[in-house]
């Protein structure tokens, strides 16, 4: 399958955690349904440096092994791809976090999906609520529970790509 027929998802830093050994609750059939996605070679990872940077702050206050952490690193670095928000999306991040939202990693999450046309797998509500509320451009973000619906293990691999 091309790149460009592919479903391209930057993912929130919460399904990031368990590759590095962090169980995060309630995230196994997101994490199933991913992975059905990336063995059939319809989706395409990214992240962030945000993402890492966030996740990092979290391990460094819980216990975790060491070799596991590594190794999840070496994963998302070699087969994820790594991306960026535009100068206008680091602008538009400072911009909606002074309207209010706390949370400037995610903020640069959603504007790096915004800005570089790729979905953003997220369970934030806080965050979408608040976009909501700001009139913000939602289409780019896909709401787990709707990702699961869409794309979950009873659904067929080829159902839908956006």
């Amino acid at each position: 399958m091309s790149s460009s027929s592919k479903l391209k998802v930057l993912l929130d830093s919460t399904y990031l955690l368990p590759i590095l050994g962090i169980k995060v609750e309630g995230t196994d059939e997101a994490l199933v349904t991913l992975n059905k996605l990336w063995k059939s070679r319809i989706l395409e990872v990214y992240y962030t440096p945000f993402s890492i940077l966030e996740i990092l702050g979290k391990i460094s206050r819980v216990k975790y092994d060491r070799n596991i952490v590594c190794t999840g690193l070496s994963l998302i670095n070699e087969k994820f791809k790594l991306i960026h928000p535009t100068t206008e999306g680091y602008m538009k991040a400072l911009e909606l976090r002074s309207k209010g939202f706390k949370d400037l990693i995610d903020l640069l999450l959603y504007v790096t999906s915004l800005t570089q046309r790729v979905k953003f797998l997220t369970r934030d509500d806080a965050l979408i609520n608040f976009l909501e509320n700001q009139g913000e451009e939602l289409g780019n973000i896909v709401h787990e529970r709707v990702f699961i619906e869409r794309y979950g293990a009873e659904k067929g691999i080829s159902d839908h790509h956006g």
